[in-house]
């Protein structure tokens, strides 16, 4: 076989024809893997930005906590033209940064996932969504410094590859290329591989197998089962860690193996994400990565689980394939586009100094994954609360603000919110991690309660000074254990109080204005 026809057919479909996922013995193909494939994919898109539209402005807009056309006018470099710009950081806002334009950008972009997820996507479309969001990535600041962020990205710049330029039917002419799905493997496999190595090289609790006996107290974001989960005995724990590493840094491997192995990778790494999304608040992440898992799965396996009528269809549409020239040379090109941009990563994945959920180019491609490197031994919370006393004293009366989903209230049932996504909370989480100085849109949400703003107002759950705003805010912090299992109490938590995290704010405070108008953030 000639090299050009070895790499004709690897970037083709696996097979032509219908029977080729029902006749044993013949190559595997992977028309209901794109199905369902590019289904997830575009109820995963809903999610990022359906969540994103309902705290958009509060958190970006022209009056939110970190306005984008600031943070644009801070990082545009000197002597660089329109074009050289976008290279460098490419997002649709440079050319418009308005509410208008970032609110209906946001709602463009739920709707266009809502179609693909209804069944019809094509390149052009995924494409236009891939933009979308990482136009949105590029100017959210600490809002999107998540790893699932460059995860959605890097996922659905595959699915732009997976299928025809424009045939969006769920079952277009075009096979689905083998060489995406190998790609769709390697994702899978590198966020498998560096999840697992940042654990074993970073927090010691990893390796002695004790890291679970904190981690569901200590999550960002606790969920209902969490608090019956941290009172399960060592041995429990132990099981759990031993069964993490096993799903993260050996069952990898095996997704490159023939149909038999690889399908029961796949169950595994499903399956995992699955008991993640049981037990933990991790927005879209576990969801997302169950994704690329689902290329260690062909139309053999799929048409046992899929509704009889759905695997007919794919079956009249291998009868009809007809492989596209123009498809089978652009997914090459890209092949050596990821083997290129891949040598980083890798790099990195046998580095020592492993970095976490890092991106190596400005169009976020191919990544670096890995979570978790280190767990808390003890929840800290900041609490936000005001009163409308004149003047403080030992006797002053204060009232607490609540976050959407964080613990606040110890009696607050944990919240169970995953997919969705709440930005806040989770930066609320890590500003308790440091100090104020090192968040100091925290300081900006303080004078904006002290002025009722609605916007901010959105993102917490309720707002306790609704006739007239307070008149100081303050932010303390606090220490969170779960109650136990048997304890005579209707609390979820208990709490005692460590310190104040930041100076007391008025609107009177000509320290406070002086640090607002440092950031632009006073008119």
């Amino acid at each position: 076989m000639s090299f050009s026809h070895w790499v004709r057919s690897f970037c083709s479909a696996g097979s032509a024809g219908s029977s080729g996922f029902l006749a044993r013995g013949e190559a595997p193909s992977y028309w209901l893997t794109r199905f369902v494939f590019l289904r997830g994919l575009g109820l995963l898109y809903f999610v990022a930005f359906f969540s994103l539209a309902n705290q958009l402005l509060a958190l970006i807009g022209s009056e939110g906590l970190l306005p984008v056309q600031l943070y644009l006018d801070r990082i545009s470099p000197e002597g660089m033209g329109p074009v050289g710009v976008f290279l460098n950081r490419p997002t649709l806002f440079w050319a418009n940064a308005s509410d208008e334009m970032l609110l209906g950008a946001c709602w463009v972009g739920v709707a266009l996932s809502l179609v693909v997820a209804c069944g019809y996507a094509n390149s052009l479309l995924l494409l236009l969504l891939w933009f979308l969001y990482m136009s949105f990535i590029h100017v959210g600041q600490t809002w999107f410094s998540f790893g699932w962020e460059i995860q959605l990205l890097e996922t659905g710049l595959l699915g732009v590859f997976l299928c025809p330029l424009l045939d969006g039917r769920p079952f277009p002419r075009t096979p689905p290329p083998q060489a995406v799905v190998w790609l769709l493997r390697w994702l899978i496999f590198r966020i498998m591989i560096g999840a697992g190595l940042i654990k074993l090289r970073g927090d010691p609790c990893w390796r002695d197998l004790t890291c679970l006996l904190y981690h569901y107290e200590t999550q960002p974001v606790p969920h209902p089962l969490s608090w019956l989960l941290h009172s399960m005995p060592a041995w429990f724990h132990s099981l759990g860690v031993g069964l993490n590493h096993f799903v993260e840094l050996v069952v990898p491997w095996f997704v490159f193996g023939p149909r038999p192995v690889r399908h029961a990778a796949g169950v595994a790494l499903v399956g995992f994400q699955v008991v993640l999304i049981l037990t933990g608040n991790f927005a879209f992440l576990n969801h997302l990565t169950i994704l690329p898992a689902l290329a260690c799965f062909d139309d053999r396996l799929w048409q046992r689980v899929l509704p009889v009528r759905l695997v007919a269809a794919a079956g009249r549409a291998g009868e009809r394939a007809r492989p596209s020239r123009a498809q089978t040379a652009t997914v090459g090109v890209w092949v050596a586009v990821v083997a290129v941009l891949s040598i980083q990563p890798v790099l990195n994945l046998l580095s020592e100094r492993q970095i976490m959920s890092t991106s190596y180019d400005p169009i976020h491609a191919v990544n670096t994954y890995g979570l978790f490197g280190s767990i808390g031994r003890h929840r800290n919370e900041v609490v936000l609360q005001g009163t409308h006393d004149p003047e403080i004293t030992e006797n002053t009366v204060w009232i607490e603000y609540e976050w959407k989903c964080k613990p606040g209230d110890p009696r607050k049932r944990p919240c169970l919110i995953t997919p969705y996504h709440y930005r806040l909370d989770w930066l609320i989480w890590f500003a308790a991690l440091s100090n104020y100085e090192r968040h100091p849109w925290l300081v900006h949400l303080g004078w904006k309660l002290l002025h009722n703003d609605p916007g901010a107002l959105s993102l917490l759950a309720r707002n306790p000074f609704p006739d007239e705003p307070p008149r100081f805010v303050r932010a303390e912090l606090y220490r969170y254990t779960f109650t136990r299992p048997g304890d005579d109490s209707d609390a979820w938590w208990t709490r005692r109080h460590l310190r104040a995290y930041m100076p007391l704010l008025s609107t009177d405070s000509e320290p406070l204005r002086h640090f607002l108008s440092r950031y632009g953030w006073l008119p």
